[in-house]
């Protein structure tokens, strides 16, 4: 093998196994959905703490963070069960607000995946002209 391919080769093996998992993990510390809270005053504090919401936790921007979660039971009087019934409603809006996620990758990990895409096919496109390179040699030989 070349030695010019086999340190391309090995170059791109490390960025592979560095870069990709660092990338990850770097991203996914950062947000938050509703689905990593239990209740909805959980993620209120979260929402009123960064109005700005980086998170996406009010997707309907009422103010309102994660409003399919359950709230938090208190401990008041017995319920009746009007009361019963109108805490476990289930909110009628034509939006599923709060479900928060992200919504697609970074620009730096566009910005790698796009240059690992092009290191690969570039490693793959010298392995082909190497061979038939390398084939040339040989027929003529015989």
């Amino acid at each position: 093998m070349n030695i010019c391919t086999r340190t391309l080769s090995t170059t791109a093996l490390a960025l592979l196994a560095t870069v990709g998992p660092a990338a990850a993990v770097a991203h996914a510390q950062s947000d938050r959905d509703c689905s990593d809270f239990v209740f909805q005053e959980e993620a209120q504090a979260v929402f009123d703490s960064d109005p700005s919401d980086p998170d996406r936790l009010d997707a309907d921007n009422d103010g309102i963070a994660c409003e399919d979660l359950p709230h938090r039971p208190t401990a008041t009087a017995p319920a009746t069960p009007t009361a019963t019934a109108a805490a476990t409603a289930v909110p009628q809006r034509g939006v599923n607000a709060g479900l928060g996620g992200s919504t697609g990758p970074a620009d730096f990990e566009v910005v790698g995946g796009v240059g690992l895409t092009v290191l690969g096919v570039g490693l793959a496109t010298g392995h082909l002209v190497v061979r038939r390179r390398r084939r040339a040699v040989l027929a003529r030989r015989h």
